[in-house]
Parts: C-alpha cells; structure tokens; sequence
C-alpha cells in the first residue's frame, strides 16, 4: 500500500515548481488540470509528454480513473454535502496520521455525548 506523503500533499498546488514531483507526476497532474478545469489545454504538446511518459492503456486508466473522482466530487457539491458531513468517522482511505486523529476525535464525541 502507498501512502501519500503529507508535505508532496501540501505542495499539489505549485506541482510545476516543486522538487517534490517527477516529470511523469507533473504531467499527471497537467492531464488532471485538463481533465477537470481547462479540457483545450490538452494540446499536441500535452499529448506528446503524456505518451512519453504512460501507455495508452495507462492513459486510458488514469483518465477515467480522474473522471470518475472529479465527477464524484461535483455530484457532492451537488447535494451540498460539506467535507466530513456524511461518514465523517471513517478512516478508509485517510493516512495514518489522519486516521488516528479521526478516531480520538470520534471517541471524544462519544465521551461526551455520555456526559
């Protein structure tokens, strides 16, 4: 299992400039842009670096894998469902960190629900 690092997390917005992401990750992330925000801006040149970096079958993957989160999280919005509205005690998916901050958390609310 990989785990995301927190400070590469931290750092998505200024992928273009940080040491944190490889090319192969930047490109990623430029296919992610045109995906989601701005779809003219997969250009032939766009193309050219994502062929050399991926597969089709990997582009094809990574572009429907992109699509299905980014609609996911419209159709949220949609419904106006705040972020930790709806199984905000969950943990799948979260880091470590994150997980056990989820649980104390949890477990303080049952405290004092119990008075």
């Amino acid at each position: 299992m990989q785990i995301a690092n927190e400070e590469k997390l931290a750092s998505l917005g200024a992928f273009e400039r940080s040491p944190l992401f490889t090319e192969r990750e930047r490109v990623a992330l430029r296919y992610t842009d045109a995906i989601c925000w701005n779809p003219a801006s997969a250009d032939g040149e766009m193309w050219k670096s994502l062929h050399t970096h991926f597969t089709e079958p990997e582009l094809v993957e990574l572009g429907s894998f992109i699509g299905y989160i980014a609609g996911g999280q419209r159709w949220i919005s949609t419904l106006g469902i705040g972020h930790g509205e709806v199984l905000a005690e969950t943990t799948i998916g979260l880091s470590p960190e994150a997980a056990e901050q989820i649980t104390a958390r949890t477990k303080a609310e049952a405290q004092e629900k119990k008075g």
